[in-house]
């Protein structure tokens, strides 16, 4: 018998027909050829310069009539080939192959077993003939397939070995194969608690998971198969389990920055953390009056920031905010950030103040400016004829005020202007007039500048008060002493409790009959309708109410404060002007 040994090298570097070292029952042999033709029994063995020893490969040769051989090596899953032979083969009629003492086949050639895993069964064969028109039968030695393993269970690694939350794992499935089987290829898959993961069988021995989470913790295996011989094989579980990272670092970003809101803008609140996996819960608040808190919104979401939109924003959205994640147990708190709104500044009120409803020269008049609406500081400037007269910073809405000695020089146009940073917004124009003097006394007319209302006022007025003289020449009332009679005083709202309206008063010049003119324009109101001089219906009329003049010493009562009342039945006259 021969026996034909092959050694296959592995892929490298160029080979030029190395040296081959041969061992029989652990004796090296002489011969360095590739092929080694043996005729004693025992163990055989070979190697290459540098490489290991193979595998041990046991030949017998036996000397009896008959014998079954089998092919070798036999791996899992190959095609195995028995062959019943004897001495004389031209003498033999019959053959006939048993296994585990049953009858498999009849036939004169080899018996071919396919796709053979691992075998205890008995195999033999027989053999029969004539000689001489003797008949005979033979038996071969019992016989086992000695069946090697093609590829031993796969190996399922894990890297990282710990995953965490979020992170990429690579699942490995690893196995290999014999020398000299290398030409067989693999198809593998993956199983996590038992059910197959993608798409199934692929040909790469990996699987990468770009992201696990808490949920892909489990007990996972893989399978792989050859794609020839159907050897398929699965790996021991391996549990994996996914650990989540707690978040870190809370903190919140407030757009505009620094927190400066505009009122009927927008606001974007953004809370991160520096560290957290999986799902994390972000919630904003914000500080309420007597210390509560205010919870605004809460979002769920698998990111390492939120936001949280506020969109035109009002005044109530100032004050102090925080946000909170959570992932795991309780939430952690960012610091406070304070949020302000910042008002532009509304269009200013200005007004005239004085210690008496007829001011006199010499009196203190005070001019305030005032924004009912804006965010502090606000920025006032006062203007007499367009010329500054000064400017002031108030760091509430208490406006500025201007203190001056009245005289005839302040006669003209007042005006002023506040700012806080979003644009100066001017007041309406005041027009002071001073008429006068009469027995060192001075009259005050202030207005709003509302068109042409003014001058209609003033010019109605003075067509009264012409008409009011006329008639008192011709009914010749006046005093004995030639002096005018008291007047009744200007009974109107005191300047320095009212915003100016357009009331006006004309005074007579020194004359014997001193007669005061007022003239209103009526609004409907509700306050008080009964200080109305007269009932008429026409809307928007102007009246003049004229007062008899009493004839005692006017300067003597003016100095002491008190003025009596005239006759109001009989000395008055209404006159409807358009």
């Amino acid at each position: 018998m021969l026996l034909w040994l092959l050694l296959l090298l592995a892929p490298g570097g160029e080979q030029s027909a190395p040296a081959v070292f041969w061992y029989h029952n652990k004796t090296p042999i002489l011969e360095k050829a590739s092929r080694l033709q043996i005729t004693q029994s025992g163990s055989y063995e070979c190697k290459t310069q540098g490489s290991s020893l193979s595998d041990p490969v046991h030949v017998e040769f036996l000397s009896d009539w008959l014998i079954l051989q089998v092919s070798y090596p036999v791996f899992e899953g190959d095609q195995v080939v028995l062959r019943c032979r004897g001495k004389k083969e031209n003498e033999i009629k019959r053959k006939i192959y048993f296994k585990d003492g049953e009858q498999l086949s009849v036939s004169d050639s080899d018996l071919i077993l396919n796709s053979v895993f691992r075998d205890s069964s008995t195999y033999h064969c027989t053999a029969s003939g004539a000689t001489v028109l003797i008949p005979w039968n033979t038996i071969s030695t019992p016989q086992k397939i000695k069946i090697k393993e093609l590829f031993p269970p796969p190996l399922l690694t894990v890297n990282p070995s710990q995953p965490i939350e979020d992170s990429p794992v690579t699942l490995k499935c690893e196995t290999h194969l014999p020398p000299q089987r290398l030409h067989i290829q693999f198809w593998f898959r993956f199983f996590r608690d038992s059910r197959v993961l993608g798409s199934g069988w692929n040909n790469s021995p990996e699987l990468h998971v770009p992201m696990m989470q808490t949920g892909d913790s489990g007990s996972y295996e893989c399978e792989a198969k050859t794609t020839t011989n159907n050897v398929m094989k699965r790996s021991l579980r391996s549990q994996i389990h996914v650990q989540r990272v707690p978040v870190s670092d809370v903190t919140l970003e407030i757009q505009p920055p620094e927190g400066q809101l505009l009122e009927g803008g927008n606001m974007t609140l953004i809370c991160s953390v520096a560290k957290g996996t999986g799902m994390i819960t972000f919630s904003w608040h914000r500080e309420e009056r007597e210390g509560t808190v205010r919870s605004l919104e809460i979002k769920t979401q698998h990111s390492l920031s939120a936001e949280l939109q506020i969109h035109t924003g009002k005044e109530h959205d100032a004050g102090r905010y925080y946000c909170a994640a959570a992932n795991i147990q309780g939430p952690i708190l960012s610091e406070w950030k304070r949020v302000t709104v910042r008002i532009p500044v509304s269009e200013p009120v200005l007004t005239l103040r004085t210690p008496r409803a007829q001011a006199m020269v010499g009196d203190m008049v005070e001019l305030h400016c005032e924004a009912l609406r804006g965010s502090p500081p606000i920025l006032y400037w006062l203007y007499h004829e367009n010329v500054t007269l000064g400017h002031s910073s108030a760091s509430s809405r208490r406006g500025m005020s201007f203190n001056f000695s009245l005289t005839a020089e302040h006669l003209g146009n007042y005006s002023c202007e506040a700012d806080n940073g979003f644009g100066p917004q001017p007041s309406e124009v005041v027009t002071l007039s001073i008429i006068g003097p009469s027995k060192g006394k001075m009259a005050l007319i202030t207005s709003k500048a509302t068109g042409g209302l003014l001058s209609i006022l003033a010019f109605a007025g003075i067509v009264l008060l012409v008409h009011y003289f006329r008639m008192k020449r011709k009914t010749g009332e006046h005093s004995a002493s030639g002096r005018p009679s008291h007047q009744e005083p200007f009974h109107s709202e005191s300047l320095a409790t009212m915003e100016l309206q357009p009331v006006y008063s004309n005074v007579s010049p020194g004359d014997t009959n001193l007669v005061y003119s007022q003239i209103w324009d009526l609004q409907p109101t509700k306050e008080n309708p009964a200080k109305r001089p007269q009932k008429y219906k026409e809307p928007a009329v102007i009246y003049s109410e004229l007062r008899q003049i009493r004839t005692y010493d006017t300067v003597e009562q003016s100095s002491s404060g008190s003025m009596a009342h005239g006759n109001a039945t009989e000395n008055y006259e209404n006159v409807l002007c358009a």
